[in-house]
């Protein structure tokens, strides 16, 4: 099966002693295909050191379960015979604490707005099946215990 990476990058400041632990958690995430970009704490767990401007490893769980749902989604209704002109979701991940103490993404609802085209559109049964079926097969979806709801708009 296929192999994924990603380099994560991060350096300390020149007045960062660091055993204070006041050092920066901005740092560089940068994938095979070229992009890179900037990452942080959450600045909800790291205040005063995190960069509010950087993808926060919560906010990429988030997308990546988002992201995943999508194209597993779109992938069933094109063979459904189905045409999306758009998909936008507006995904949110909810941190709580498990039964040992630990603080883990216990829920990501999904909220998929889907534009149709085409004259073919599902019934409400059939949407239902086609998320079921995107979260189902969706590989993220399938390596987390987190909870993933649809709930479409």
């Amino acid at each position: 099966m296929a192999s994924y990476t990603a380099t994560v990058s991060w350096a300390r400041g020149a007045d960062e002693p660091f055993t204070d632990s006041k050092f920066s958690r901005g740092h560089q995430w940068s994938f095979d295909g070229g992009v890179s970009f900037r990452a942080s704490s959450s600045p909800h767990v790291v205040p005063r050191f995190s960069d509010p401007a950087g993808v926060d490893p919560e906010e990429a769980l988030v997308a990546s379960l988002s992201s995943c749902h999508m194209l597993t989604f779109l992938y069933f209704a094109a063979k459904k015979g189905f045409v999306i002109d758009t998909y936008e979701d507006t995904a949110e991940g909810v941190m709580a604490k498990n039964d040992k103490g630990r603080y883990f993404v216990k829920t990501v609802t999904l909220r998929p707005k889907i534009a149709w085209g085409g004259d073919k559109r599902p019934t409400t049964e059939e949407l239902d099946a086609l998320h079921h079926t995107a979260h189902d097969e969706c590989f993220i979806a399938n390596s987390v215990i987190t909870d993933v709801k649809v709930v479409p708009a």
